[in-house]
């Protein structure tokens, strides 16, 4: 809980009590210098060896190191675990390639390590006597018996090398500080030899230190060139550009996959938000804790980055707190002390985080404090998102093209394989890299053809279909009859000649609509809106309600939505007046159209698809963005042969148990709509679920996947249900390139980039205008359909062509996109689960 008393209108009154444990985060410097020998103890050792053989299963296999655990030496430091490798590829598949489509050949932003070296990695504990609890100090300590050590990798408690060493070393150091000698006691406690499975995450860790070796600064996980950073000056931003590196194991060679990034740094401190939270008035504290908890910081005296756990009002830079030595000291006179930083505002509250445990095991960490004006946020708010100029100004730099995108790669290559230290790690280890950015082959699937009324079809070209279906009927059209319309009276012509327009683009795409009841208001507030939809719909239910407002204050949209979704439920479409007579305003009036007649139950169009009792299922889970720990779980499902009707639920959920149990629960209901709406239940179950990270697959298909198949066994009688389940990932660093341009649309990947441990491949199912393209993986971890991976890859595809909010392909298929704008729209704005009543209707969309 933030500290938000009631003590004045000073935003920087000082205070001196405090609850929290004080301390500053800094790291205090020591001289060094080393005198002493290599001595041989002992012989005996406690090495342990690992093998692996790649498995090919039905079911997903989990793959261990057997190499040992460095046990605890003290409370700081506990056990170190490798995550396991997860398979999934089954041992029936033969091939998981598909063979229709165009061949062409594309480059990726992977770089291939041609020799790789097959050393044996040799895994020792370090101990220091007496102890040492600073990592960089054991560091330092350890550096300094390089040329006896050899060539190694040190986190401050294990060493890893390709040495054989002594299976219990002795080194002594003498600390310049205090001359005390300390002592280095390295053992042996296992090796690692290259059929390990975590023996490829070692070339990451050396990659690290080589992008340490570029003079890049590490911000988070990533690394980033400050040096090169971009001022945006009119929103008082800096853009530092940054590399992202992996080096994995592929199909059949290991690679280095290498991707630009960006990161926002923002100019103004903590403290100028601050301030800006006192202008504005009302409840300034209150405001200044949501602007700024669950922020990450930068401070720029130790360019460290911290996540902002809580502020602090009772305590500020004047107060005291005790040092490791006993003396009392104020963090003023500490910074200027340690820093030589003035800090100007003596009343200013203080910042809570953690400093970051010694290991993953050790606990949370110690609470420290840091100071408001030597911290910056990075990263971008909700509202800079929203600012159309800002994200625009900010597209210019970090939307880069295929060809500059290609030309970045390059010269990073060339900077890693120029620099002198860099060369002198690689020599170490035996590593190199390839000069030329990978060539993969790939096809280009034919393209979709859409069907409209009349079995009029439309073949849709580089993924849009806007222009070309302008004057084709949809498919299954609703007569809209009884209908209300709000909004501003000085909009009244506006409306008019919007209304003219919606007629006009209606009558070619057949959608029949009768003039809405018209009710005008006195201003645009939010509670206005409210009283006016309450006393509407208090009276009798239409089967529609437009609202026409100024902007897009997300008060008034989520007061709309809430009123006609949760309390009242209608389904409700909401315009901005500035589309309702722009430059595109017949194709904004038939884009309204058609979200008007898929609101209403009705679908423009559908695809050819040649699977019978095909039931598609999307799901996505989102975060209340009101209160923390309140989570959803969206799913939507089709419910007819066409795939154009849909079913939806939205659960809340506070444990991974919850949301097994709802995931389960929600996946029955479809079944059971689509059995009232076909007489029979569905033959094939075709499962997206998106939101899911590489590391939480294991508890997916343990938890989700196992659970909902027992509960499919009850619904079907026995294990008669045909079901894939995949997992849905946009968030990929892969990027594919054609000729330095981007690859076409329905591009599939499907091989060396892909996994050897996985059933996966790439889709470039969309165009994008600016940038480049990112492909979408798709991994499948359950299937025991017997359909082949051509089928699933096909039908993947057309689904990204069934989303009925635009006319052109999307990234992810239509059901699990309808999933992502149903929880973002609960977690968003109504913060509680819609009426019903309304979830057999796209009211979401």
């Amino acid at each position: 809980m933030s500290r938000q008393g009631d003590r004045g209108f000073d935003p920087f009154e000082p205070s001196t009590s405090s609850g929290y444990r004080k301390k500053p985060y800094s790291r205090s410097e020591s001289e060094y210098s080393v005198k002493g020998v290599v001595k041989d103890v002992s012989q005996k050792g406690d090495a342990s060896t690992s093998t692996y053989s790649q498995q090919s299963t039905t079911e997903p296999v989990k793959i261990k190191s057997e190499s040992g655990d460095v046990a605890s030496t003290k409370e700081t430091r506990g056990r170190r675990r490798m995550e396991t490798i997860f398979v999934t590829r089954p041992a029936t598949l033969v091939t998981k390639k598909g063979t229709s489509g165009r061949h062409i050949v594309l480059q990726t932003n992977h770089f291939r390590v041609p020799t790789v070296p097959d050393w044996c990695l040799y895994k020792y504990r370090v101990d220091f006597e007496p102890e040492e609890t600073r990592t960089y100090i054991r560091k330092g300590l350890l550096r300094l018996h390089k040329e006896k050590v050899g060539a190694y990798i040190f986190d401050g408690t294990i060493l890893y090398s390709s040495c054989r060493l002594p299976d219990k070393v002795e080194l002594v150091s003498t600390r310049q500080s205090d001359d005390a000698p300390v002592k280095i006691i390295i053992r042996l406690v296992g090796d690692m030899t290259r059929d390990d499975p975590h023996y490829i995450q070692f070339f990451n860790i050396i990659m690290r230190k080589c992008l340490e070796h570029l003079k890049l600064q590490m911000v988070g996980r990533d690394y980033y060139d400050a040096l090169n950073k971009v001022a945006i000056h009119q929103f008082r931003l800096e853009l530092w550009p940054g590399y992202i590196t992996s080096i994995r194991q592929y199909e059949r060679d290991i690679l280095m996959c290498a991707e630009i990034t960006h990161k926002v740094m923002r100019q103004e401190t903590l403290l100028d938000i601050l301030s800006d939270c006192y202008r504005r008035g009302q409840d300034y504290r209150k405001e200044f804790c949501n602007n700024v908890i669950g922020i990450t910081a930068l401070t720029d005296y130790n360019n460290n980055t911290y996540r902002i756990e809580d502020v602090d009002f009772d305590t500020s830079p004047s107060s005291t707190f005790s040092m490791k030595s006993g003396e009392s000291i104020s963090y003023q006179e500490y910074y200027k002390r340690k820093y030589n930083i003035d800090i100007t505002n003596a009343t200013q509250p203080m910042l809570v985080t953690r400093s970051k445990p010694k290991v993953r095991t050790a606990g949370q960490g110690d609470l420290v404090y840091l100071v408001p004006e030597l911290c910056r946020a990075t990263g971008l708010t909700d509202n800079m998102r929203e600012n159309f100029h800002l994200m625009k100004a900010l597209a210019t730099y970090t939307r880069v093209s295929p060809e500059s995108r290609i030309d970045k790669l390059m010269r990073f290559n060339g900077r890693l394989r120029q620099e002198t230290k860099v060369l002198e790690e690689f020599n170490d280890w035996n590593m190199k890299l390839d000069r030329n950015l990978l060539e993969v082959p790939a096809r280009t699937l034919p393209c979709e053809k859409l069907v409209f009324a009349n079995n009029y079809k439309i073949t849709c070209e580089r993924g849009d279909w806007t222009r070309l279906m302008q004057k084709a009927r949809l498919i299954n059209s609703i007569h809209l009859r009884n209908w209300v319309l709000i909004g501003n009276h000085r909009d009244y012509d506006a409306v008019k000649k919007f209304l003219n327009n919606l007629s006009t683009v209606s009558y070619g795409i057949s959608f029949r609509f009768e003039q809405p009841q018209m009710h005008w208001l006195r201003d645009d507030k939010s509670s206005v809106y409210a009283e006016t939809l309450e006393h509407i719909l208090s009276r009798n239910t239409p089967d529609l309600i437009l609202c026409i407002v100024s902007n897009n204050r997300s008060d008034r949209y989520a007061a709309i939505k809430k009123k006609c979704c949760v309390d009242r439920p209608v389904p409700s479409q909401v315009i901005l007046q500035k589309n309702l007579n722009g430059r595109n305003a017949m194709t904004i009036a038939t884009k309204v159209a058609i979200q008007m007649n898929c609101k209403l139950g009705g679908a423009p169009w559908h695809i050819e698809c040649p699977l019978k009792g095909l039931m598609t299922i999307g799901f996505d889970i989102c975060h209340d963005s009101n209160t923390k720990g309140r989570d959803f779980l969206a799913m939507v499902a089709t419910v007819d042969q066409a795939l154009t009707r849909y079913y939806s639920s939205i659960t809340l959920y506070h444990s991974s148990e919850e949301l097994v149990e709802q995931l389960c629960t929600s996946v029955c209901k479809a079944i059971q709509a689509y059995r009232a709406q076909n007489k029979a239940l569905p033959r094939y179950l075709v499962i997206y679920r998106d939101g899911v990270s590489d590391g939480q697959i294991p508890h997916v298909y343990e938890n989700e996947v196992e659970s909902l198949k027992k509960k499919l066994e009850e619904v079907y009688y026995g294990p008669n249900f045909k079901m894939i389940f995949i997992i849905v990932s946009k968030r990929v660093n892969v990027r594919l390139f054609h000729n330095r341009t981007n690859p076409p649309i329905g591009t599939i990947v499907d091989d060396v980039i892909t996994s050897p441990f996985k059933y996966d491949f790439f889709l470039v199912s969309q165009s994008v205008r600016q940038g480049t393209v990112s492909p979408t993986s798709y991994n499948i971890i359950s299937d025991n359909t017997g359909l082949d991976p051509e089928m699933i890859q096909n039908l993947t595809y057309k689904l990204t062509h069934m989303y009925y909010n635009c006319s052109s392909t999307v990234r992810v298929p239509a059901p699990c996109h309808y999933a992502q704008k149903l929880s973002f729209l609960v977690g968003r704005f109504l913060h509680r689960p819609p009426s019903t009543q309304l979830e057999n209707k796209l009211y979401f969309l």
